[in-house]
This record gives structure tokens, sequence and C-alpha cells, in this order.
């Protein structure tokens, strides 16, 4: 499996949510109809751009379930199952086809339909151990949530076209998939079961990075500040630019219009929205 990080919240990353966000999000859970189902607000947006800390900030101030994306990954031994039978990068976590979106989608059921006494368990998933926490160890949502929280960085991605698909845009996919039989079965996942779960959102808002590099830098930021230094040495940097590769495609498909969002704000390099388009 390729190198992947554990970034855990901290204070500092908790500084950097833009309080203007919250707000506007607020907002929008306060317009909701309090008979009805809670409703859903997904959040999207590259690795490092702040969505999980965003989402996390929002869930704790306006009384809301908070998901995310990586905490349902298929299993480790059902991402090998599938790598044996698909295509072997399906072993490393991430890309759409790695989740468990039949497990989502039996928690959002859950959660839209919880009374004040009743009890959701949500899912989390060990990065260290690359699997699923047992479920014994999920966290529990007491009651009926204001609303749902649901943030990943494919949430809303549209397929892509076959001319799109054709060419790799980078080593790991020129090396590991020159027949472009990952990226397809990637681009069928966007086309069906994931644009199933775009269509369960009330809203969707993007944080768009001001350009890929930017995904390297913030990643790095992460895993320095998670190690006490001020920078990584090359090793280590490069350890990470080959774990973003998988995520190259559909971030860039996204930053260039590929995304159906209905709030788009974007960020500078210090993740402070820079320009909003859209609304709630």
């Amino acid at each position: 499996m390729a190198w992947s990080c554990v970034c855990p919240k901290t204070s500092t990353d908790m500084a950097r949510v833009d309080p203007g966000l919250v707000e506007i999000i607020g907002r929008w859970i306060e317009r909701a109809d309090a008979k009805g189902p809670p409703p859903i607000l997904g959040i999207a947006g590259s690795q490092g751009s702040g969505k999980s800390t965003l989402a996390h900030v929002v869930a704790e101030r306006f009384g809301c379930a908070a998901l995310s994306l990586d905490d349902v990954y298929l299993a480790r031994a059902e991402r090998q199952a599938l790598a044996a039978r698909v295509h072997p990068l399906f072993a490393t976590r991430g890309p759409p086809g790695t989740h468990d979106l039949g497990l989502l989608n039996r928690v959002l059921d859950q959660l839209r339909s919880a009374g004040p006494g009743d009890a959701t368990p949500l899912p989390r998933f060990d990065k260290l151990a690359d699997d699923r926490k047992p479920e014994a160890d999920w966290p529990v949502f007491p009651g009926r949530p204001v609303a749902i929280i649901l943030e990943g960085w494919c949430l809303g991605a549209q397929p892509q076209t076959q001319a799109m698909l054709a060419s790799p845009i980078n080593e790991l996919e020129r090396t590991q998939d020159a027949d472009g039989r990952w990226r397809g079965e990637i681009n069928d996942g966007l086309a069906g079961g994931y644009a199933d779960l775009t269509a369960r959102l009330d809203r969707l808002v993007f944080l768009q990075a001001p350009d890929f590099a930017r995904v390297l830098d913030w990643r790095s930021e992460q895993e320095a500040g998670l190690l006490g230094v001020t920078s990584l040495p090359p090793e280590r940097r490069a350890a990470i630019a080959d774990f973003v590769r998988f995520y190259e495609r559909l971030t860039r498909h996204m930053m260039d219009g590929g995304i159906a969002a209905d709030f788009t704000a974007t960020l500078d390099p210090d993740r402070h929205p820079v320009a909003i388009t859209g609304r709630l």
C-alpha cells in the first residue's frame, strides 16, 4: 500500500477555520425545517484544504452529526480482495471505489430517521492500522441531529469523458495504470454510487485550492506539524507526493469545474477564502 499520513486536528487547525464560512453554514442550518428530516450538507475539497476541521467546528457549534468519507473506507481485507479482482491500485484507500457506500447510506438513513431517544453509531477508521475500527469502538450520536455534515474530498466529483481518461496524467498512472483500467473503474463509480450519494446532499460546499501544487504543500505542513518540525526531510515529502498522485486526476478535474457544488470558496495558500461563488 502507498504511504499515507495520519494528521489529527490540533488547536492550530481549529484556528484556521474561517468564521465567515461557519456563519454562512450556520445560517443555512438555522433555516432548515425543524419538522423534517435533518438536511445533509456536503463539504468537498482537496487534501489539506480544511474540510474536516470545518465540519468538526460546525458540528460542535450547531449540534450536527459529522461524518467523513475517510471513516467508511472498505476494510483492509475488502480492499485487498478488490485489488486482486479488479486492479492492484485499489489496495490503497482514498479514491472512489475504496469506500463502503452501503454502510454510509445506512448511517445517513439512521440519522435522518432518529428520534430524541435514539443513538446512532458513527463508523470510524483506524488509519494507523489501515482498517476499520470494531463497531464497539465507534462513537455514538445521541438523539436527532439538527443537520448532518458529510465531508469527503471527492463528494460531487463528476465523471470524466473518455477523451479525458485516455492519457495518464502522472507517473503513477503511466507506470501502474497504463491501460487505464483503474481510472476507468473510478470513473464508473463516479457515475454510479457516488452520483447517488451526491444526489442525497441538500447542499454541497467546495473548498477550492489555489492550485494543485498547494495540495502537496498543505499535506507536508500537516505532517510537519504532527512531527513537531518546521519542514520535512526530502524523502518524507517525496513519500507524500507519491500518495497525492492517487488523488491528482480528480482533484485537478474538480478544480477545473468538474464538481456539482452549490457554494465554492476559493482559498489562498493559507486556506483563507478569497472568492465565494454560489449560495447556500
